[in-house]
């Protein structure tokens, strides 16, 4: 194998590094909205509930010539 140039930094993350130094309270939001929607502790019933809610997803659904509509 080659090897891999791990020191690339892409424009993005450059700006995003340099608007973080200057905000650094954006650090705190994004904990806080995270916190706020996706790192919950989800009962039993909870998850339960969430898999009997799930539909079944027909296979490969981007092929609008599989099905014969």
């Amino acid at each position: 194998m080659g090897q891999v140039n791990s020191s690339y930094v892409s424009d993005h993350q450059t700006w995003m590094n340099e608007q973080l130094e200057k905000n650094p309270q954006w650090s705190a939001d994004q904990k806080a909205g995270r916190a706020l929607w996706w790192d919950k502790k989800q009962t039993v019933d909870e998850t339960a509930r969430n898999a009997e809610s799930r539909v079944a997803q027909k296979p490969y659904p981007y092929d609008v010539n599989f099905y014969g509509e």
